[in-house]
């Protein structure tokens, strides 16, 4: 469960949160595009041992999944400010 914030009157307004959380959305997805556009090829590894590409398959899988758990946390920011700056509860 991702700890959120209390949005009142003496803290970080909603609005701001809420353009924040999407701007970080929009850079991870940029990141994982820059990453799906990033050579990764199984002709650069063949010279090594024969597990090194499934390493190196396997170790981008786990970099996109990070990138995808950054993406979720932000976008539960994202939507519980959202839903606060519209007078609902999240």
């Amino acid at each position: 469960m991702t700890a959120l914030p209390t949005i009142h009157l003496n803290g970080t307004g909603a609005d701001n949160l809420r353009k924040e959380y999407r701007a970080l959305r929009m850079a991870v997805t940029a990141a994982a595009d820059a990453l799906a556009a990033a050579t990764c090829n199984a002709r650069d590894f063949y010279p090594q041992d024969a597990t090194a590409w499934q390493q190196a398959q396997a170790e981008r899988t786990e970099m996109f999944n990070l990138l995808q758990r950054v993406e979720n946390y932000a976008a539960e920011w994202e939507l519980h400010a959202w839903a606060n700056g519209r007078g609902e509860v999240a």
